[in-house]
């Protein structure tokens, strides 16, 4: 295993890291919309979030030494489900390869935020 580490993702704001590579996969530990530049959460709602999130793990799959077009599943968290539609939308000029794809509410994320999105990704 390796870990991947970048200044151009969010530091672990726990115990785990930012991606492990094992084998021929990358896996990225769920993302929310921190600016990696300010350790900040991103001003604005869903839509300015769920695009922080999508370079976030962008940024991160680079790291390891892929790209977002690898994705096979993606894991994603909303704290409203009422924001799904807006959330897809984004996630869709991304996520082009319509990867597999499991999106659940949950009561709260770290931060406040209102998306996470982490990914099962091929080198």
């Amino acid at each position: 295993m390796k870990i991947v580490l970048t200044s151009n993702a969010p530091a672990a704001i726990g115990p785990y890291s930012q991606a492990i590579v094992a084998g021929d996969m990358v896996y990225t530990s769920g993302q929310i919309a921190i600016d990696p530049a300010t350790g900040n959460m991103v001003e604005g709602g869903i839509v300015e979030q769920t695009k922080r999130v999508c370079e976030n793990v962008v940024s991160l799959l680079k790291a390891a030494g892929t790209d977002i077009s690898k994705v096979v599943k993606t894991t994603c968290f909303l704290a409203d489900m009422a924001d799904f539609a807006a959330f897809n939308a984004v996630y869709a000029e991304y996520f082009t390869g319509k990867p597999a794809r499991s999106c659940v509410a949950v009561k709260t994320l770290p931060k406040g935020a209102l998306a996470e999105i982490d990914t099962i990704c091929l080198l």
